[in-house]
């Protein structure tokens, strides 16, 4: 028997996903900066640059199963703390790492950075689980709003984080990973301090209460993962987020090493991706929003259409204003995909079934984004800024493909399944 379902408890709870992801994200945010610069100086090449980015791919796509298991076991508190623990390992590792001039350790580092982004990606789920489905794409939105807080505060305090170590006798290039360190550790006490009761308590009793309202005494028997992955919606919101992440990181990730080769300080590096995490970022209230006022599927289109216009700019210039609009589009465009992929994905089913298809969704995905993260890094060496723009062109417009596939006529009755 589960406590009556409570709507300002719920939103408690979202604050405090809130602020816990928004510390989480900054921290995330400050690394990213400046880990492809840093890669390419320890590992001794550009070829390598995208590899520490790869690594921190696959652990996330590697840890997203288990964190998830672990959260339909014990709750999401559990596995958010898991997440969170990974990255302060991460943090004191990448110190390690840098002060002793060792690229193996910094894929070690960005390994348990990746268990970190596991753990907390699955956030979005914890926030729209606790409402209404008619409320779920606005309140996933409104979560990876928290990012915005990254997007503002982590790049900002990438020079400054420096400056301090430099002044404290340290490499500069250890001051983003030492605010990984903190922020990690206070989302960490936040998430164990606040998170209560946990949000699949909550879950559970709102799932009861419509079972309740629709007098349905027995629950469904929970179908096997096999089964919902075979669902023509579930597998269209998996794609749509692979295609939607993979664009946005192939560009993203080699943007700052572009940058750096033309001679772009560190704060115009900065100005850039923090363009791109507005981008990704700060729209997400609306972006829920305009999802239960359009529909899905339209804003798949949208966002799809976004990333090939950013795809288009982004080689155009060489300005740091016209790669900041870029990178802009192009985290717009991943937030449309992303909301509305995720939104779509868990539409119709049981509060059981949720999270070995969450779990699966992000192993997918960030499977995917970790293959196109190693074929960046080659793919820049070789040929340059361009062939990175054209092969996020190219996935671009193939997701158009598939959402106009999935959406053909005699699909459409599957899709309502």
């Amino acid at each position: 028997m589960f406590p009556r379902y409570d709507l300002k408890t719920s939103k408690r709870l979202l604050y405090t996903l809130f602020a816990a992801q928004s510390l989480s994200s900054a921290a995330q945010i400050a690394v990213f900066t400046l880990i492809t610069i840093t890669a390419a100086e320890l590992g001794g090449g550009e070829g390598v640059a995208g590899v520490p980015s790869s690594t921190l791919t696959f652990a996330q796509a590697l840890s997203a199963f288990p964190i998830a298991m672990v959260m339909g076991r014990y709750g999401r508190r559990i596995g958010l703390a898991l997440g969170y623990t990974g990255g302060i390992a991460g943090a004191v590792i990448g110190i390690i790492a840098i002060l002793g001039r060792s690229f193996p350790l910094l894929l070690v580092a960005a390994a348990f950075l990746g268990t970190a982004r596991a753990g907390s990606d699955q956030g979005r789920f914890a926030a729209g689980e606790m409402f209404p489905e008619s409320e779920r794409a606005r309140m996933i939105g409104r979560l990876i709003f928290a990012g915005t807080i990254g997007a503002v505060i982590g790049p900002l305090l990438v020079a400054p984080s420096g400056r301090l170590m430099e002044s404290l006798g340290f490499s500069a290039d250890i001051g983003t990973w030492v605010l990984m360190g903190v922020f990690s550790g206070l989302a960490l006490l936040t998430t164990f301090i606040f998170l209560r009761p946990d949000p699949m308590i909550i879950a559970r009793a709102l799932e009861q209460e419509d079972q309740t309202a629709r007098s349905v005494e027995d629950e469904t028997e929970a179908r096997p993962l096999s089964a919902l992955l075979a669902l023509p919606r579930v597998q269209l919101a998996v794609l749509a987020v692979i295609v939607s992440q993979t664009v946005m990181v192939v560009l993203m990730v080699m943007t700052p090493l572009h940058m750096h080769h033309l001679q772009h300080p560190t704060e115009a590096i900065s100005l850039v991706l923090a363009a791109h995490s507005l981008g990704m970022f700060g729209l997400s209230p609306f972006t829920g929003y305009f999802i239960d006022r359009f529909g899905r599927i339209p804003m798949l289109l949208a966002g799809a259409v976004i990333l090939i216009a950013s795809c288009l700019l982004a080689p155009l210039s060489d300005s740091e204003f016209i790669l900041a609009a870029a990178l802009f589009l192009l985290g717009l465009g991943w937030n449309f995909g992303y909301v509305a992929g995720s939104s779509l994905l868990v539409a119709g089913l049981q509060e059981r079934e949720r999270t070995r298809v969450q779990g699966a969704n992000d192993t997918l995905v960030f499977l995917a984004a970790g293959i196109g993260s190693i074929v960046a890094g080659g793919l820049f060496a070789a040929s340059g800024y361009i062939a990175i723009a054209i092969a996020g062109l190219t996935l671009s417009v193939t997701l158009i493909g598939l959402v106009l596939w999935y959406n053909r006529p005699q699909m459409r009755v599957e899709m309502a399944a």
